[in-house]
């Protein structure tokens, strides 16, 4: 399969799944792909299907099409790279099926028993006992001393940019870095400002004790040089270079020796990094023995910028990855509570229509039978926006003195009619010595509902379909448990799991696909399981254990009285 991912622009976040053989991309509506972006043409480039995969072609287009930086006009695209149109950056994928094979069945892991030939392991290694690799004894070789050094600092550098995803803090953690490695007074990461194409300070070092200005001024001619040959710089005494001694800004700023390199990533300049001693101006015409900075600086420095780059695309990646999939959750979210919403009002709308009837004719029966119809839509969307506050809001259960066997026997009181309603049979059997309990009944109590109302529905195409709910204790544990049984047509195995899942539902048009997921989350927060044991054509198991300390223990008025979830074996975190 292959797909445009937009990374970056307004249409962020937004996937493109290429099927057709011929893809227009532009400003324009009618465009297979329409991007909003107003540096995009009407009608900018085309897709062409090919034998393997798509050719991009650019269609004249006012501003250029590029791939990975470099203008095209037409160009085969392979998996992984970046299509620039106006200020709009997309990503290429082309999924195809691994040649390997099938790896599960070439592999096989022996029990030690198995293997009379067991290797015998000589050493462990972590990734703390590598760093002291690097200070070992110093050699006389100063090559080899300066090769040790550039190779922790890369190492080191590694390091740090997989340990994060905070731009910020990676950057300021690079130039932490660097000024433990070289002698620099100042220090400076600009980052490419992808809207307006300027360089935008982002993270500045000074070493403490310099005597630096306030405002690092920079010199544009350099920042010009690197970012358009993507090259690094060393300029020591930088007014004697003529590719920008023309300027005489450097002169004028007072720099004596600075590196500037670029942040040179997989497909362009995402920003640079840059450092300086300063000299301030009055002393800038003072003769200085010695550089502080060198070739390998340099060359470092460029390893270390590329290094942060792919870092920084990295991450801009990952988090329009993360924002595609909350964008694809809100609209799967609206999409399927939409359509239960409008299920509910049209049952309004019908019975407020028998009621219009009913009063117009002055007929009661009708009236009442149309009350009856919004009655239970009232109901129904009074439970989903229930279930949708239970499932979007994480809440501490509020911990009171409360007795398990009551609350089952009220909900099962409360869905009496309905049962009766879908000829169901519902009991309750409860365990006679169970203590009173400290838990949350309002939040325990949509949670058992939730499950008695899907056994009801399981059941009530069965001729003598039941539910029946049943407590337990064990003191020992300090678990309690609510098991909820019923003879319905039960759930496959390869289902069992997933009906738990937000927005699974088996109940076709009926269903929200929240109640059980509700239900789990409950559990969850109070440090419990919501399981489910059945098979097909025997009836489900729905079992919800949680851990609850008997109200005896307390404690008294006077002393901290707030009561915390216990863990799973009843201890108090």
């Amino acid at each position: 399969m292959q797909t445009l991912f937009v990374i970056q622009g307004f249409d962020q976040g937004q996937r493109f799944e290429l099927r057709h053989g011929q893809i227009t991309v532009g400003r324009d509506a009618e465009n297979t792909i329409q991007l909003h972006d107003e540096e995009v043409s009407r009608q900018h480039a085309e897709l062409q299907r090919v034998e393997r995969g798509y050719r991009l072609v650019d269609c004249t287009s006012s501003n250029g099409t590029f791939v990975n930086a470099e203008p095209i006009e037409q160009q085969l695209l392979r998996s992984g790279d970046r299509v620039q149109i106006g200020r709009t950056l997309m990503l290429y994928t082309h999924l195809e099926e691994s040649s390997g094979g099938e790896v599960n069945g070439s592999v096989d892991i022996v029990s030690a028993s198995a293997n009379a030939a067991e290797s015998r392991i000589l050493h462990t290694a972590t990734p703390d006992d590598i760093s002291p690799f690097f200070d070992t004894e110093q050699s006389t070789n100063p090559w080899l001393n300066r090769a040790r050094s550039n190779l922790q600092v890369m190492y080191r550098t590694a390091l740090e940019v997989s340990h994060t995803l905070d731009i910020d803090q990676l950057l300021q953690r690079i130039m932490e870095l660097i000024f433990e490695w070289v002698e620099a007074d100042r220090g400076l990461v600009l980052l490419v400002d992808h809207p307006t194409g300027e360089l935008v300070p982002k993270v500045r070092h000074n070493r403490k004790g310099a005597q630096v200005e306030a405002t690092i001024e920079i010199s544009s001619t350099i920042l010009d040089y690197v970012t358009e040959h993507t090259e690094g710089v060393w300029s020591s005494d930088a007014r004697q270079d003529d590719r920008w001694n023309a300027t005489g800004s450097i002169v004028r700023l007072g720099v004596r020796e600075a590196i500037c390199v670029p942040m040179q990533g997989r497909y362009g300049v995402v920003g640079v990094i840059y450092i300086d001693t300063y000299t301030p101006p009055g002393q800038v015409l003072q003769k200085d023995v010695g550089h502080r900075f060198s070739e390998d600086h340099l060359k470092l420095m460029v390893a270390i910028g590329h290094q942060a780059a792919l870092a920084i695309e990295d991450t801009s990646y990952y988090s329009a990855l993360v924002q595609a999939e909350r964008l694809a959750a809100v609209g799967q979210t609206i999409a399927t509570l939409s359509h239960h919403i409008k299920n509910i009002l049209q049952g309004i709308r019908g019975g407020s229509f028998l009621i219009d009837e009913g009063l117009q004719d002055d007929d009661a029966a009708i009236v009442r039978k149309g009350w009856n119809i919004v009655e239970k839509n009232q109901e129904k969307i009074s439970n989903l926006v229930m279930d949708m506050l239970s499932y979007s809001k994480d809440r501490d259960p509020e911990l009171v003195p409360a007795n398990l066997n009551t609350l089952v026997t009220d909900i099962v009181e409360l869905m009496q009619a309905r049962a009766d309603e879908s000829n169901v049979s519902i009991q309750c059997q409860l365990e006679e010595t169970l203590p009173t309990l400290l838990f949350d009944p309002e939040s325990l109590h949509r949670a058992i509902l939730n499950v008695v109302t899907n056994g009801i529905d399981a059941c009530e195409q069965k001729p003598e379909g039941s539910v029946l709910l049943e407590t337990s204790y064990d003191p020992d544990k300090g678990m309690a448990a609510v098991v909820i049984t019923d003879n319905g047509p039960g759930i496959p195995p390869s289902e069992q799991e997933t009906i738990f899942n937000l927005f699974e539902s088996k109940k076709g048009a009926r269903g929200t696909g929240l109640g059980l997921a509700v239900t789990r989350k409950i559990l969850q927060e109070y440090n419990g399981t919501a399981e489910v044991t059945s098979a097909p054509g025997k009836g489900s198991r729905f079992t919800l254990a949680f851990p609850a300390a008997p109200a005896t223990t307390a404690p008294q008025s006077g002393s901290d009285s707030t009561s915390r979830v216990p863990n799973r074996d009843g201890a108090r975190p």
